[in-house]
């Protein structure tokens, strides 16, 4: 294939994503583009999303229709610089499909859900490696929040992935993990964590967390500095005591669609990337036996009174442990200015036109600010 140009493609986020829904182009074509840019937005049966740009140059085809569903993979445009003749785009179009379909035979080879016994109970979790993940590997652990489960870090993990083996798991009572939770504090959390980290070797990790899971990765930093390389913070629980209680008590008490929409718009700076499916997905979830005992306990635990129960700040700045914290400026279930309780202890980034779940609405920034932080 040629090198001067790059294609767009449809993304695989998620390893049960199959296929995705281009509903607008945020680009024309002749637009000049950067590393970074936003270029089309894309939906998933999960959720919706942008996909950036990886290449700069110009966008020479937008080949993708909106409102038109593609397979994970298939061309969408193609960036190349204004001195690539049309007719070498035209034969790069044309190539593209088969060397698509080799590519697809090769995810098909690619990891999927795995499971392990854990102290904690059985859990799930997903393994991204692009270099093969020996002993000597870097690895990189990504804990979710509150109701969450692995698939809140579909934009992240792949890119994570460069820097080392990524592990992203569902805490207890989360997901497909055991519903029982056996200790719903903060350390009966980070215990599990631990667990999951003995259960599969893993000597030491970068850790990082989002909301609950960033408090559950800052309390295993303060209990087990030795098994912590890092810890990244993302809109994290445990900085401060406030936290909006119509959201935590709403997704616990929510039984309908009608109940349970409106809750998750909370999380997102734009409402719409609460897909219906994201909404169904998530009842479903919460109908499970054991769900709403264990989503009632941890609540009851780490929000009492519609507070945080535990506030890790004062702690943190005296743990070695490396620092990076990530906030949504417009972020709806706990204040952004939670991010400047470490003060200097920690390097802060709080990013514009973004709620509660940055890490997917601007995944490449957190992505990079990450990989930045862990190669340090």
């Amino acid at each position: 294939m040629n090198e001067r140009i790059k294609p767009i493609v449809m993304p695989k986020w998620g390893l049960s994503m199959a296929e995705g829904k281009v509903t607008g182009w945020l680009k024309s074509a002749g637009a000049k583009i950067a590393v970074g840019d936003e270029i089309v937005e894309v939906e998933t049966d999960k959720i919706a999303g942008v996909v950036e740009a990886g290449d700069t140059g110009t966008l020479r085809r937008v080949l993708g229709a909106p409102d038109t569903v593609y397979p994970v993979k298939a061309l969408i445009g193609v960036i190349a610089a204004d001195d690539v003749p049309d007719e070498e785009i035209d034969a790069y179009v044309a190539e593209y499909a088969a060397h698509a379909a080799e590519a697809g035979d090769e995810e098909e080879a690619g990891p999927r859900y795995e499971f392990v016994d854990t102290p904690a109970g059985r859990l799930r979790y997903a393994r991204r490696s692009q270099t093969g993940g020996g002993d000597g590997a870097r690895a990189i652990i990504l804990v979710h929040g509150f109701g969450g489960d692995l698939d809140n870090w579909l934009f992240n993990i792949d890119t994570l992935a460069e820097a080392g083996t990524v592990y992203a798991l569902d805490l207890p009572g989360h997901g497909q993990s055991d519903k029982a939770v056996k200790d719903a504090s903060l350390k009966g959390l980070s215990e599990a964590l631990i667990g999951f980290m003995d259960a599969l070797d893993i000597t030491s990790a970068h850790l990082v967390g989002h909301s609950m899971g960033g408090a559950v990765v800052a309390q295993t930093a303060l209990d087990q500095p030795g098994r912590v390389s890092s810890i990244t913070l993302i809109s994290s629980a445990g900085l401060g005591e406030e936290i909006n209680r119509d959201y935590t008590d709403g997704f616990v008490a929510a039984a309908s669609r009608r109940d349970l929409k409106p809750v998750l718009e909370h999380l997102f700076h734009d409402p719409a990337t609460v897909t219906r499916q994201l909404v169904d997905d998530l009842l479903k979830y919460k109908r499970l036996d054991g769900v709403d005992a264990a989503l009632k306990a941890l609540s009851s635990a780490l929000f009492p009174g519609g507070r945080q129960s535990a506030v890790l700040a004062e702690a943190l700045k005296a743990a070695p442990t490396p620092v990076l914290v990530i906030w949504g400026e417009s972020d709806q279930v706990i204040p952004a200015a939670h991010a400047a309780a470490l003060g200097d202890r920690a390097r802060v980034d709080v990013i514009g036109e973004a709620g509660h779940m940055v890490q997917m609405e601007k995944a490449g920034r957190v992505n990079e600010l990450v990989l930045n932080h862990i190669t340090a």
